[in-house]
């Protein structure tokens, strides 16, 4: 039981990174298209800059959240299993 639960909260883990990287190159290629749209076009005002930023910001906390604030589920799951003993 232990070994599936932590192969289920692993697999979670993988999932979230995937899903991060799917996000990552989707970014990449919209925004490189972007600005290929852009240069083309010849304009005087580099507008795809709004979309970089403002979508950067969604991808950056998107990262956060799975790289650098994922910490927080493994206190929450001690918490749910001490709490779990108790009704044992």
């Amino acid at each position: 039981m232990k070994n599936r639960n932590a192969y289920q909260r692993a697999e979670k883990r993988v999932k979230k990174r995937l899903g991060f990287y799917l996000h990552l190159a989707i970014y990449i290629v919209v925004n490189f298209f972007l600005i290929v749209v852009y240069l083309s076009t010849a304009a005087p005002y580099f507008w795809p800059k709004w979309p970089l930023m403002g979508w950067g910001i969604g991808l950056l906390f998107h990262g956060l959240g799975v790289f650098l604030f994922s910490g927080k589920s493994h206190i929450i799951r001690q918490m749910i299993e001490k709490e779990m003993e108790k009704e044992i």
